[in-house]
């Protein structure tokens, strides 16, 4: 299904932010390893997180929607044995926590693969790790990619290392699941460690259900071995991530956006979007529960994005309508995600007439003459929603194939279609 939004000339309005896709994936597997019935509250519904439920659910924990909150009944080492197979679609996430938490099950095999695109993302390097401390895990195809093999029988627990610029699900993945090793486990970090307010967050939910994590500046992690996850009432928070569409709405447009839902004082590290607008030019409010940004005139800036790289596609449509450069750095691991996300927003912004510079490790954007275009979003839900800014405020562009939004938000275009409604 295509799309071809209404011309906003200016906004005003109000809104709430959608849960955590980060928390919920989190609280999930976590959830699923504590002995007893954790209840997560304002969870996610999207297609990752019902894969993530999926992927949970087959290895024994029960896991059921009772009035809108999600009860997870879990399961303590071993995990029952799941069918031969898990799906995970495109849900990078699943696939890489799934991997380390199927270690956990009884002496038998998995094969966990997704679709097209997901068997080309690389993860070697937690097979590498997993294989260092003693679990059997293979690429099927011999290429560091999915499908994969992961043999059960528990995680024995040691030393391994981890390269910092791949992602940082890897870290999250082994130390979700290294909670349950037979002995101690150590990871270093091989180089600097990219995406580190995930990390933060994957710590901070296992330490919500009383696991120990110790966290050496980021190059060293230690779990202790044989830990027991606590069932808890969990609330998720809003996303920030999710949000950032519409901030960056109320940048472009001008006139003001306030979204309820959010947490200030979250550890989310894309909260920083508060602060990257405000440098731009916005004016930005908050109070206990919401956050209100006004747009004025944007100017360019240059900044290392490194530890938001689901940031990166909000701000380059932003830094297409700012005055001067914007210069996005640091963002090559972008590469691996669920498109090429520098190729393609190179390429798709110069669609749309922005002077834009594709570099190996990030973008260089300069405003141009807009033109009108159709935007492909190469099965990437966070392309599709970006150019929904663009979109709204020249209302001369097609974005096709917006399906591909129920990776993480369902109802972004609807949301947006009822915006502009009221603004007329």
């Amino acid at each position: 299904m295509n799309v071809k939004l209404k011309k906003l000339e200016i906004i005003d309005t109000e809104l709430t932010a959608p849960p955590s896709k980060s928390l919920t994936h989190r609280a999930i597997f976590i959830a699923s390893l504590a002995n007893g019935t954790s209840k997560l509250k304002n969870y996610l519904i999207s297609d990752d997180t019902n894969y993530s439920i999926k992927a949970c659910s087959a290895f024994g924990p029960k896991i059921e929607n009772i009035k809108g909150d999600l009860h997870i009944t879990g399961m303590d080492y071993p995990l029952k044995n799941p069918l031969n197979e898990i799906y995970v679609g495109n849900s990078g996430t699943t696939m890489r926590f799934i991997t380390s938490y199927s270690a956990l099950m009884k002496n038998n095999q998995v094969k966990i693969y997704g679709n097209k695109r997901m068997n080309e993302r690389p993860i070697g390097d937690l097979i590498h790790a997993l294989n260092d401390l003693g679990v059997k895990t293979y690429s099927i195809n011999k290429n560091n990619c999915p499908p994969i093999i992961v043999e059960g029988g528990g995680i024995r627990g040691g030393r391994t290392t981890l390269k910092g610029d791949i992602s940082s699900q890897f870290f999250s993945s082994l130390l979700i699941s290294c909670v349950k090793a037979e002995n101690d486990v150590e990871i270093h970090t091989l180089g600097a460690l990219k995406s580190r307010p995930y990390i933060d967050l994957t710590i901070d939910t296992i330490r919500y259900f009383e696991g120990e994590i110790k966290n050496e500046n980021y190059k060293k992690f230690t779990i202790p071995a044989n830990q027991q996850y606590i069932p808890k009432e969990f609330i998720i928070e809003g996303d920030f991530s999710s949000a950032s569409y519409f901030l960056g709405i109320a940048a472009v447009l001008g006139g003001k956006i306030r979204i309820n839902n959010l947490n200030f004082s979250s550890s989310q590290g894309d909260k920083i979007f508060l602060d990257i607008l405000k440098k731009m030019g916005c004016k930005i409010k908050y109070g206990k529960n919401w956050i209100e940004v006004e747009g004025t005139d944007l100017h360019g800036i240059t900044i290392d994005m490194k530890d938001y790289p689901d940031l990166v596609p909000t701000l380059a449509v932003v830094g297409a309508y700012a005055k001067g450069e914007t210069y996005i750095q640091n963002v090559e691991h972008l590469k691996y995600k669920e498109t090429d996300r520098i190729k393609a927003l190179a390429t798709e912004l110069k669609k749309i007439g922005s002077q834009i510079e594709e570099l190996p490790t990030g973008l260089i954007i300069k405003k141009g003459k807009t033109r009108a275009a159709e935007i492909n979003t190469y099965d990437d839900h966070r392309i599709a929603m970006s150019f929904a800014i663009a979109a709204l405020k020249t209302g001369k562009i097609v974005i096709k194939d917006i399906e591909c939004v129920s990776k993480s938000f369902p109802n972004f275009f609807n949301l947006v279609e009822n915006i502009i409604e009221s603004q007329n």
